[in-house]
């Protein structure tokens, strides 16, 4: 019901309600591009996440009752994968200067890597995922992660550090590491 309420004041072009669905929905639409697009750049992925919000602003009005979470997801996953189509801005300058990007095979494995990390944080169990997600893919300080969860900081300490042992205990399984 809430998300009808927000989705209305968004039709409205209610500033604050576009702020609010910013705050709500960040994650999950980070979560959901971060899945379609595996191995993505944070900077894109913050680029990424910022155009769902704008074009959530922009078409409010086409969006079905009931229907917020699905349309952010289907935005933020098509975005994603649009973003990883798009070839790098940066070539080399110099003509005959070696080419410094990652050849293909390189980048298959990087993002296969990258999947593979993936899927052994989603195995983590609440709140250590949150944990890891908050700590290392939105960079927040351990005591911003205590704070938000609720949490003393030597606890949130302390999970990051049994994660890390039991990721890496995991991917030493799979041959990663």
């Amino acid at each position: 019901m809430q998300e009808e309420k927000l989705l209305e004041r968004l039709r409205r072009g209610e500033r604050a309600a576009l702020e609010q669905a910013v705050e709500r929905f960040t994650p999950y639409v980070s979560a959901v591009a971060a899945r379609a697009a595996v191995g993505i750049g944070r900077e894109d992925l913050e680029e990424v996440t910022a155009d769902v919000f704008l074009a959530l602003w922009k078409h409010a009005g086409e969006i079905q009752r009931g229907s917020l979470r699905p349309w952010l997801a289907a935005v933020a996953r098509n975005r994603a994968r649009n973003k990883l189509r798009t070839p790098p801005a940066s070539l080399p300058l110099e003509e005959g200067a070696p080419d410094q990007r990652p050849g293909p095979e390189e980048e298959s494995q990087r993002r296969e890597d990258a999947r593979r990390l993936w899927q052994a944080v989603e195995r983590l169990e609440q709140p250590d995922r949150e944990v890891v997600l908050r700590y290392y893919f939105y960079e927040e300080k351990t005591r911003e992660i205590a704070g938000a969860l609720g949490l003393n900081h030597t606890t949130v300490r302390s999970k990051l550090s049994r994660s890390r042992k039991k990721l890496r205990q995991w991917l030493t399984e799979e041959g990663m590491v």
